[in-house]
């Protein structure tokens, strides 16, 4: 894996376990900003500070996988799958 910190003008050559590791580390950060469980007393358990948006290449399987995780699994409410263009 090839990665550039912030800020950085160098590019590091990174383990896979790493980065896949940073990714699930950003994503839970991420995901413990923005969570809101509640709103006056309704359960939402929903994301608003993440979204995934899809393509083409994906077939119906994999949209129907990353919607039942995405919004499952992680809460995130704003997916849309640009199959249409």
């Amino acid at each position: 894996v090839m990665y550039r910190a912030p800020f950085s003008d160098k590019w590091e050559r990174r383990p896979l376990d790493w980065a896949m590791d940073r990714i699930a580390q950003l994503t839970k950060e991420t995901r413990e900003k923005g969570f809101i469980e509640t709103r006056d007393g309704a359960v939402l358990n929903h994301l608003t500070n993440v979204c995934s948006l899809g393509g083409a290449t994906m077939d119906n399987e994999e949209n129907y996988l990353i919607k039942k995780l995405f919004s499952g699994g992680l809460g995130i409410v704003s997916i849309e799958n640009q199959a249409r263009i």
